[in-house]
């Protein structure tokens, strides 16, 4: 996901923890309008959320 991050940052021109609220913002919404997917949306965005999360300083 810091990659993703990454682009955010440099596309939006935002900070990274506006970055990294961004995608939990995100993810928040998919799994809420496709609930069945919320396992495959936790499994995709947890293998970089705690790097995320700690590199945006959150």
């Amino acid at each position: 996901m810091q990659e993703l991050i990454d682009r955010l940052i440099q596309q939006a021109g935002i900070s990274p923890e506006q970055a990294a609220k961004a995608l939990e913002t995100i993810k928040d919404y998919v799994k809420e309008k496709f609930p069945m997917l919320g396992g495959a949306v936790d499994n995709m965005f947890a293998s970089s959320s705690s790097a995320s999360t700690d590199d945006a300083g959150m």
